[in-house]
């Protein structure tokens, strides 16, 4: 029988960031964002295409909030720290394979080459290695989404090369995708290993550093 990936950190501290489990009175934030970024992240991103009301927003995020309790996919939001405003959001899929977690990202336009989508990067490989004890964590990019690439080849990461037309694309058409991966065995050395966290479960207890 196929064991369930272990939950993640409900809530994860870095230096500028807040990354915690949508609620859903964050939906209307979330609307204003991905509306006023659509044109940044249309691009990369084929869910920042859709035009949403803000009741479907409430039920996107109640389904994250779903998910996340239920151990099937976990998606967060990004928030500083002392204002509570959204400057993006990231995941931790299991769809990379067995044993396996896939990383995704974005930041708002406005808070772009600050280094925020590689200390969010590097929050979610620590929580994925040390908390929910993965086997490897792959991050996949555009081709043409060259500040992407960077954020894995700073964290260490292997490039795997290229998937051709396997990533599904509004149209009903499939685009490439760059693999980048980096193995348990190698997550120790890595650059990732040393960024500085505080990762809680869902009563608040620590499960990295916060003691």
């Amino acid at each position: 029988m196929e064991q369930p990936t272990p939950l993640p950190a409900y809530s994860i501290r870095t230096a500028r960031l807040l990354l915690r489990c949508y609620e859903p009175t964050d939906a209307a934030e979330l609307l204003t964002e991905t509306a006023a970024n659509r044109e940044h992240l249309a691009p990369w991103l084929p869910w920042a295409r859709e035009e949403q009301t803000l009741e479907e927003k409430v039920d996107l995020v109640r389904m994250f909030r779903g998910n996340f309790d239920l151990g099937t996919e976990f998606v967060y939001g990004a928030f500083e720290p002392g204002t509570g405003t959204l400057v993006g959001g990231g995941g931790l899929h299991p769809r990379a394979g067995p044993n396996g977690l896939e990383i995704g990202y974005w930041i708002v336009e406005r808070r772009v080459r600050q280094g925020l989508a590689t200390e969010m990067a590097a929050a979610l490989v620590r929580v994925g290695f040390e908390v929910m004890k993965t086997g490897y964590i792959e991050i996949r990019c555009d081709p043409a989404n060259t500040v992407s690439h960077r954020i894995p080849e700073k964290l260490g990461f292997q490039h795997e090369g290229r998937l051709r037309g396997r990533i599904p694309w509004p149209g009903d058409t499939m685009r490439d995708a760059e693999v980048y991966s980096l193995l348990s065995s190698e997550y120790e050395g890595s650059p990732a290993a040393d960024f500085a966290i505080e990762a809680f479960d869902v009563l608040n207890r620590p499960l990295i550093g916060g003691a």
